[in-house]
């Protein structure tokens, strides 16, 4: 399978708020991709519904639970995707949350079984990428997948992890975004996802790695953490960052909008900036 073209502008978004309607307007935009977030179930029925209703934007899993789907079950979805829309289909995989799963086990050794797994059911490793933070799984990722999905993340860290995969990998970064210009108000909301995330140790670890502080992770995060992981401001500020990612040696963002439930206007304005 050849290399999956994916544009420079991708859309990360939970599968509950994703429809035809919003995947077909997000293509006319002209980003080249969406990805489902919020662990997807298996057999992706919102994915194929995405890919029937659009014809260019290619549909990624942003990720499929390791824990919650059986390599098996999405092994079968990808082949019946694949053989119906062509490149147009990857699947992200990622091992998820140890405070979220009860049978939280050896978290790499797990990835390695999984991609084991995906290997034995023919899923071929240039149609898959992993949800990678740090270096082992990163390595991992450029070793056994077309390349790293990571998320809640920094333009640096983008450029570390450019460093450990290397030129050939794909490397495609969420990056979270409030159209906003009064920052008080914008960071107010950007709070609301920030500490969510600054409870699972996974994510504050990679932080720190980054150079924050425990003062800095503590609650719903500094100003200069929340201002490091989540843009906000008018579509210019948003792009600026999308293109500080880019800058990196990202292959795509996928931009993740909060605050609203048409994502329509910021992405437009994103779009309409780096054009």
């Amino acid at each position: 399978m050849d290399k999956i073209e994916l544009g420079r502008l991708g859309v990360w978004r939970p599968w509950s708020m994703l429809d035809e309607d919003l995947a077909k307007d997000i293509e006319d935009l002209g980003y080249g991709a969406v990805w489902i977030g919020g662990s997807p179930r298996g057999d992706l029925k919102i994915a194929e519904r995405l890919l029937a209703a659009t014809d260019r934007l290619v549909i990624a899993t942003g990720v499929v639970n390791m824990w919650a789907t059986p390599a098996e079950e999405v092994a079968a979805s990808y082949h019946r995707l694949g053989g119906a829309y062509g490149g147009r289909f990857l699947l992200g995989v990622g091992i998820g949350h140890p405070e979220a799963t009860r049978e939280y086990r050896s978290p790499y050794e797990t990835i390695v079984r999984y991609l084991d797994d995906l290997d034995a059911a023919g899923v071929p490793a240039s149609g898959r990428v992993l949800a990678a933070l740090g270096p082992k799984v990163l390595r991992l990722a450029a070793e056994r997948t077309a390349g790293a999905h990571p998320y809640f993340t920094t333009p640096e860290h983008t450029r570390e992890a450019r460093e450990t995969l290397g030129a050939g990998p794909l490397l495609v970064p969420e990056q979270k975004v409030v159209l906003d210009i009064d920052a008080g108000r914008a960071r107010a909301l950007a709070r609301e996802t920030a500490r969510r995330y600054l409870g699972l140790r996974n994510y504050v670890n990679n932080v720190k790695r980054l150079g924050f502080t425990d003062e800095d992770v503590a609650g719903s995060g500094s100003d200069a953490l929340v201002d490091a992981l989540i843009a906000h401001g008018d579509a210019a500020a948003l792009a600026a960052r999308v293109a500080a990612h880019l800058d990196a040696g990202a292959d795509q963002v996928a931009v993740q909008v909060l605050g609203e439930d048409d994502p329509r206007p910021a992405l437009r304005g994103i779009a309409e900036a780096l054009a």
